[in-house]
């Protein structure tokens, strides 16, 4: 309560600072400015000659402005106590005393229930200005001073780190004696029947993928005597996965059809089909005899089926009513498991191309050899011979050919020989098998296999792209579709 109420009360010690409701921020308010409240003392405990709280020895003129806690700044006189407070406290300095070394701290409350989540580390170091999730900036530090041109540098001093770049050579259009004749990119497409055109053969095929410790790249590509001559790609590509996991069984079959035929494309790609029709059928018993290498039961097994695939193709042949020589393929297979355990790669087909493995930075070819019988027979194997060891002569050639019996069906024309290769695979190869296509310019023009070398000794295995354009790496006289698939040991 206070007393004295009415406009006629006054308040000593200055100005609460509250704001009125009114102009002025005291008209109406029931107190004047200059008067003392006789029930509440706002007065300094030291009072001048007018009672008004003022210091005797400082004069309003001479008064300059305190710090932040001074009596002109807060509102309050040193000598009086804060009305806020419950009493209590520290004996406040005297107007005319040294300033406190340090500015007292502001009140603070007890801190109440922490959230959850919360952690007072992630509020350190940080302003009010900046966001929960900001990063607080580090201190900055003076800059070294530089170390006189002669001074030596210290020990523990850690040598600056250098950025090294593997060096590898940029893709080239050709290599050897001089740029082929023809144009680098295609230039007529192949002709199309608009009742046929699932026969359209793309200009370029492209594949790759990873499974166990190996990484696959897979291309197709028309030669530049066909992409001149608008002729379809004569070679065919089938990347195809059987299983999953460890158990899976990957497929890379590629077949070249017969040079100068009309169907020459169908028979690649039919080829490729009824081979991965009988390895998929059979992926379980295939990936389970790679891992446990049991290479007579792949090389019989494997052959079985490649005779099947090409004796569709002759069955084929004969309902289109054409000679068999006419729609045939020469057909090869790479065989990978999706164990990462194990390594064994293994390569069968029938046909001309190129098996040939990259290791320690040089080419191996790898193709196996196919035995021919040559020379004179031997007994117990061919015919027999012309005399005995006596010098007896048993019999006269006298070089009469025996017409073909009519009862008898025609011979079939001689097949290629099968072939077949497993081997095992060591960390850090690049095995290689091709069509004939790239098989041949390998083998004719080192340079080719020079820059491969370069290409494909980096740590990591080439994309997709930059396997592509090492494929393409033309040879003058040699422009036949290429078939390539690679595949990288980690």
């Amino acid at each position: 309560m206070w007393s004295g109420g009415g406009r006629g009360s006054s308040r000593s010690g200055g100005d609460l600072g509250l704001p009125g409701d009114g102009p002025g921020d005291g008209e109406g308010s029931g107190f004047s400015r200059g008067g003392a409240d006789p029930g509440l003392s706002w007065s300094s405990g030291y009072p001048g000659p007018s009672g008004s709280g003022e210091d005797p020895g400082l004069s309003s003129a001479d008064a300059e402005p305190g710090p932040w806690w001074s009596r002109e700044a807060t509102g309050f006189s040193p000598g009086g106590a804060d009305p806020r407070s419950s009493g209590g406290g520290e004996e406040p300095l005297p107007p005319w005393g040294p300033p406190p070394a340090e500015p007292p701290t502001p009140a603070t409350f007890p801190p109440g229930p922490t959230p959850p989540g919360f952690h007072a580390e992630s509020l350190r170091g940080r302003t009010p200005k900046e966001p929960p999730g900001a990063a607080v900036p580090p201190r900055p530090t003076a800059p070294p001073h530089p170390a006189p041109p002669g001074a030596a540098a210290p020990e523990d001093a850690l040598p600056e780190p250098v950025l090294t770049v593997p060096h590898q050579p940029p893709p080239v259009d050709h290599v050897g004696s001089g740029p082929p004749t023809y144009d680098a990119e295609p230039t007529a497409l192949p002709p199309a029947d608009p009742d046929d055109l699932d026969d359209l053969v793309a200009d370029t095929v492209l594949d790759g993928a990873r499974y166990g410790a190996s990484t696959l790249r897979a291309a197709s590509v028309r030669g530049d005597s066909a992409r001149f001559r608008g002729e379809p790609r004569r070679d065919s590509l089938l990347t195809a996965r059987f299983g999953a996991g460890e158990h899976a069984l990957v497929l890379v079959a590629m077949a070249t059809g017969a040079r100068a035929t009309p169907g020459a494309h169908r028979a690649a790609a039919e080829a490729c089909r009824w081979i991965g029709r009988a390895v998929g059928r059979s992926h379980a018993r295939l990936a389970e005899d790679i891992r446990a290498a049991r290479r007579g039961d792949l090389k019989s097994g494997l052959h079985r089926l490649t005779d099947r695939s090409l004796g569709k193709l002759r069955a084929s042949a004969a309902e289109q009513g054409i000679e068999p020589e006419e729609y045939t393929a020469g057909l090869r297979c790479l065989l990978l498991t999706g164990d990462p355990e194990c390594r064994t790669r293994v390569f069968f087909g029938v046909g001309d191309g190129g098996l040939f493995r990259l290791r320690d930075g040089e080419w191996q070819d790898i193709e196996p050899r196919v035995a021919e019988t040559t020379g004179e027979a031997v007994v117990g194997f061919g015919s027999l011979p012309h005399e005995t060891p006596e010098g007896d002569r048993l019999t006269m050639d006298l070089g009469i050919t025996t017409p073909p019996s009519p009862y008898e069906p025609a011979p079939e024309p001689p097949r290629d020989p099968f072939r077949f290769r497993a081997s095992v695979a060591r960390p850090g190869d690049t095995l290689l098998l091709c069509t004939g296509g790239l098989a041949e310019p390998l083998r004719g023009e080192p340079q080719l296999c020079e820059h491969l070398t370069e290409r494909w000794s980096a740590a990591e295995p080439p994309g997709l792209a930059a396997f592509l354009a090492d494929t393409q790496v033309r040879v003058k006289g040699y422009a036949d579709d290429r078939t390539v698939a690679a595949v990288w040991e980690a």
